[in-house]
């Protein structure tokens, strides 16, 4: 699949009325601006295409239902609808991730790791939009206060995962589809729970919003097959966080840079 076979798709369906379409064949790069909330979203389209040669018809799906969802989102706060009530998460994102609006209006942020950065956000169902400094008005909450909520319901969620066993190494994948699996690893319950099973070294990476991943390892093959999945996961997601993974060791997160032969920094340093 090419660029413009995207362009295509997406002109197909979505309500081409709705937008103005400026597609930029050199750069592959199709920005896409609402008419009636003036507003706009850019897309890879280079990237995208090569996620539907890899994965198919329902990555494009996938990017049909985010555009839509999210200009939805834009007409609802718009008309004055968005529900100050709603739930508020914290989420992941990476540190070279935008801090203020595009109008200029900083977003409300907590410092993460040296590779990850917390923002706030409003949960609206089906999508949820980032909260700015000049939303803790309308919300009722200081800076403070949003944080203990949301980090509060952050605990909350549920959490479940699936097991993988590799050449003695063993990876649990929490996968729930929610917009919040970065988010589980502010859950230090769960980390701890976690750290009680791993018998190596245990890892923990978000290389994208919609997975966590917790590794045992316990061999130089461990930390190779760690590095390549979270490249993987890294390129295919929809909002890539980071490649990197971290140690997890007495309650701390330490980014981890994965050496040939599987052996990380962290283990050179201990030498």
């Amino acid at each position: 699949m090419e660029s413009k076979d995207v362009v295509t798709y997406l002109k197909e369906q979505l309500p081409d009325a709705s937008f103005d379409w400026h597609f930029d064949r050199k750069e592959e790069r199709l920005r896409l601006t609402h008419i009636g909330v003036g507003k706009g979203m850019t897309i890879d389209t280079s990237a995208l295409a090569a996620k539907a040669t890899q994965e198919g018809e329902e990555a494009l799906r996938e990017v049909v239902y985010t555009i839509d969802e999210t200009f939805r989102a834009m007409v609802r706060e718009k008309e004055g609808a968005i529900d100050v009530n709603a739930p508020i998460y914290p989420v992941i994102r990476a540190t070279s991730f935008p801090k203020e609006t595009k109008e200029g209006v900083p977003f409300v942020t907590k410092d993460h790791t040296a590779e990850t950065r917390i923002y706030y956000a409003l949960d609206l169902g089906t999508t949820y939009r980032l909260i700015d400094e000049n939303m803790l008005s309308t919300l009722g909450l200081s800076d403070d206060e949003l944080k203990e909520a949301a980090l509060f319901r952050a605990q909350s969620l549920p959490i479940t995962w699936k097991e993988d066993v590799v050449a003695g190494n063993t990876f649990y994948f929490v996968n729930q589809n929610d917009g919040y699996d970065a988010t589980r690893i502010l859950n230090r319950s769960f980390l701890e729970e976690m750290e009680a099973r791993i018998e190596g070294h245990m890892t923990v990476s978000v290389p994208h919003q919609d997975v966590l991943i917790v590794g045992d390892i316990q061999n130089d093959t461990g930390y190779d097959v760690l590095a390549q999945l979270t490249m993987h996961f890294f390129t295919v997601g929809t909002v890539p966080i980071t490649s990197l993974s971290f140690i997890y060791e007495e309650g701390k997160l330490e980014p981890i840079f994965i050496m040939a032969k599987g052996r990380s920094t962290k283990e050179k340093e201990n030498e």
